[in-house]
């Protein structure tokens, strides 16, 4: 009698950290883009953070629920993904706003700095339907983020429904999904280097990343998903470690920023 009661504890046990783990792989990924938020919405500066990490996880993302689609994996990794979705949209959204505002009011003080009397001064609008490659991911609408998600999806959809059916084009669709999101870091990490600074980006974030990629390389294991899952999952986590290098490094021995001659439009190529 005793050994089916303890028998059943443990089973509810067991039962009690699955819903726990599969929970924090669902909303974990999001946490670390709280702080970040944050820091943003209350210094109207998004100049430290990338919003190719945006790119980078959009595009990830919508791969991997396509890969869920040839080959089935666990329900929790689909729904991350789409909850991930949803925050980048976010992210985008305020960073896009934040972004555009502080050109508005450079420009304005560059014109009232040459005593000019145009009360109207807006940025030239870039438009993702212009196609203009120069100005990739750095449109002045939220709307045109969103119709380039939308068509790269429609595309992506269409040519894996053309090739569902093909072994070869699912396994290279999963790799190519979890590679893409293994590259995470590397647009923080880039951007850093350039600023030779890592100021005005949260390393809240950067540790959160670290520890969410820490935790979900092992679930992937212990849950024995698909190869391409945990190879990445451990690139991963070594890009994070790179990025708090960084932190220590310019924290440490502080460089100053090093002057770029570029186009005004174009200085954030990140």
């Amino acid at each position: 009698m005793e050994d089916e009661v303890f028998e059943q504890i443990i089973s509810v046990l067991n039962q009690l950290v699955s819903w726990i783990a599969a929970g924090a792989m669902m909303f974990g990924g999001v946490v670390p883009y709280i702080p970040q938020y944050r820091d943003i919405r209350r210094s109207q500066n998004a100049e430290g953070f990338s919003t190719y990490v945006c790119l980078v996880l959009l595009v990830a993302n919508i791969l991997r629920i396509l890969f869920w689609f040839g080959r089935y994996f666990e329900t929790p990794l689909l729904w991350q993904s789409i909850i991930m979705i949803v925050t980048m949209l976010v992210m985008l959204n305020l960073c896009t706003g934040v972004r555009v505002a502080t050109e508005n009011n450079t420009k304005r003080r560059s014109f009232l700095a040459t005593d000019s009397k145009d009360e109207e001064i807006k940025v030239p609008k870039r438009l993702f339907l212009d196609f203009d490659w120069k100005y990739f991911w750095l449109w002045s609408g939220f709307v045109d983020y969103l119709q380039c998600v939308l068509a790269f999806t429609a595309v992506a959809a269409y040519i894996t429904y053309l090739f569902l059916d093909s072994i070869l084009f699912v396994e290279a669709l999963g790799f190519l999904a979890v590679f893409t999101e293994a590259m995470l870091g590397t647009p923080q990490l880039y951007r850093n280097y350039q600023n030779k600074s890592t100021e005005g980006m949260s390393i809240k974030m950067v540790c959160m990343w670290t520890s969410g990629d820490t935790f979900k390389t092992g679930y992937f294991l212990v849950n024995q998903a698909p190869i391409q899952f945990w190879i990445c999952g451990l690139l991963q986590v070594f890009v994070d470690l790179a990025i708090l290098f960084q932190v220590y490094y310019y924290s440490r021995y502080p460089q100053k920023p090093v002057s770029h001659a570029v186009h005004p439009s174009s200085a954030k190529a990140l």
